[in-house]
Formats: structure tokens, C-alpha cells, sequence
């Protein structure tokens, strides 16, 4: 079975390469040169990887990545980021690291790619959105916890999963792809090529909503 999380992380640091360290992403507040530096102290260095997932510990996470990036060019972290994780780390571990690392480098990768002028919505492999589709129904109660209705992914040929139970504001079903669904659950609505089906208040307020870690 092919490792998605290193496809998409070999063509994000190509992308990286090609256009240098200012270009804006998604991520806000961030540039290319931001966003390869979180990629490679979440992988490197144990002692900024807690504060990517616990805010009170954000400030050491910002300290390490501030560390990192006046001590490597953007080349040398690109080039880091692209050979993988240091072989003590937990994402080096083949199973664990390609779970771990699924939707991280797919949506960073978009993060990029969306940021553009112009951009396409890829179409992926078959393998590719089912290993995405599993991932999502995995995470997305808690990405989207925040969520200020019920939410429903659904894909085109119908399946769904229930990511939020039904609030007084009832329940909005989101459908796409796989991949979109991803984008969508993890912050990236606005970028989402979705259909959401429900009251247009309550969608609305969806699109805008904080999900996320």
C-alpha cells in the first residue's frame, strides 16, 4: 500500500522549493518558511511538539520554532522536513508515524497550494481519499466540537458519519469528497469544495466556526 503521507510530503516540499520562503498559506499569520519550520520541530523536536497540541505550552512551541528558523535557512528545514523524521522520534515509526501523519501532510500541503492565486482541487486516488475517509470519521468529533449545530459528512455516493450530534440549532449535513471533508473538519471551510445542506443561518455560522485542535 502506498504511504500518502510521504507522497504528499515529498510534493509539499517540492512546492516549498519552488516558491520560496514568503509565500503566504493558509495558516494564519504564517508563511512557507513558518509552516516548513512547524513541520519540522513537530517531528524533531520533543519539546515543541506538546505545545502543538496543549495551548498553555504554545509559548515553548513558539520559542523552539523562532529557535529553529534563525538557526536553518529555509532550504536546509525544507530539506529536513523532506527526508523524514529523526529515527528516535515517534513518527519515524512506520504505522504509527503514517497514522499520525495522514492529514497533516495533505492539508499542509493545500495550505499552500489554496493560498495562490489560482489553484485545482486534485483529484486523488481511490486509496488515497479512503485512507482520508477513515481518518476524518476518526477525528472529526473533535475537530469540530465547536461546531454550533450537529454536523453529518457524507460522501457522493451517499455514506456517511456522524461527526456532532444534532443541537438546538438541528444538524447540517456537509458533503464531499473525502479530502474535502478533510479541509472542512480541520479548519479549511472556506477552501472546502462542499455542499452544506441545512438552515442558512445555522450553515452560516458553520463556515465560520473554529474547528481544529
Amino acid at each position: 500500500m502506498t504511504d500518502y503521507s510521504r507522497v504528499e510530503r515529498l510534493a509539499l516540499c517540492d512546492l516549498f522549493d519552488r516558491l520560496g520562503p514568503d509565500q503566504p498559506t493558509l495558516c494564519d499569520g504564517w508563511s512557507t518558511y513558518d509552516l516548513a519550520v512547524h513541520l519540522y520541530v513537530r517531528e524533531a523536536d520533543p519539546m515543541a511538539g506538546p505545545g502543538i497540541m496543549i495551548p498553555s505550552l504554545s509559548d515553548t512551541t513558539e520559542r523552539r520554532m523562532a529557535k529553529a528558523k534563525a538557526q536553518y535557512s529555509f532550504a536546509e528545514v525544507v530539506d529536513r522536513v523532506r527526508n523524514g523524521p529523526p529515527t528516535l522520534s515517534i513518527y519515524s515509526f512506520p504505522k504509527f508515524g503514517h497514522q499520525l501523519n495522514t492529514t497533516e501532510y495533505f492539508v499542509h500541503h493545500e495550505d499552500v497550494r489554496r493560498a495562490q492565486p489560482s489553484y485545482d482541487v486534485r483529484a486523488l486516488p481511490a486509496e488515497q481519499q479512503a485512507g482520508l475517509w477513515k481518518a476524518v470519521r476518526l477525528a472529526a468529533k473533535s475537530m469540530t466540537r465547536k461546531a454550533p449545530s450537529g454536523l453529518v459528512l457524507r460522501l457522493p455516493d451517499g455514506r456517511t458519519s456522524v461527526a456532532k450530534k444534532p443541537t438546538e440549532l438541528g444538524s447540517v449535513t456537509v458533503t464531499g469528497e473525502p479530502s474535502e471533508l478533510v479541509l472542512f473538519c480541520f479548519g479549511r471551510q472556506q477552501v472546502a469544495d462542499v455542499q452544506l445542506d441545512g438552515d442558512a443561518e445555522t450553515v452560516s455560522r458553520l463556515r465560520s466556526a473554529s474547528f481544529g485542535v
